[in-house]
Parts: structure tokens; sequence; C-alpha cells
């Protein structure tokens, strides 16, 4: 999904939103639970335990914007 999320908002001119469609999309979304790592059972690829970086809830919420904004996340990783 990646390349084609990639062709896809080049060619757009709304805003294209991903979820484990790579970090060309024109924005990230992210389940809380998945961002803070409290999912039950297997975690999602797409995520990133962002409170595990963090120590605190709003600093989880406002580590994961600032990756999304400077392009740390997703990773090649965190994509299908």
């Amino acid at each position: 999904p990646a390349a084609l999320a990639k062709i896809i908002s080049e060619a757009l001119t709304i805003p294209v939103i991903g979820i484990g469609a790579g970090a060309d999309c024109d924005g990230q979304v992210l389940v809380l639970h998945d961002m803070l790592g409290i999912t039950p059972g297997k975690r999602p690829r797409f995520s990133h335990d962002f409170l595990a970086d963090s120590g605190h809830i709003p600093a989880a919420i406002s580590r994961y914007v600032e990756a999304v904004k400077n392009g740390e996340f997703p990773t090649a990783e965190q994509q299908y």
C-alpha cells in the first residue's frame, strides 16, 4: 500500500490520510489504544507504543504528533 498511497497522495488535491499505508500520505491516523500500547492481544503492525517512550499520556500524544510532523512515523516497519 505504501507505493500506491504515494501515487494517490500526489494525484489528489484533497488530503489523503493513512493508517499503515506509509509516510507519503498527507496525514496519519492511529487509534489511541494502539498509540499507547494498551491494545489487548497482538499489536497492529502499523502502531508504535509512544507511551513507553514518553512516560505519560499527554507526552505520548505530543510525541506522536511530533513524530508524524517530522516524518519519523510511520517507518517502513509500520506499513503494509
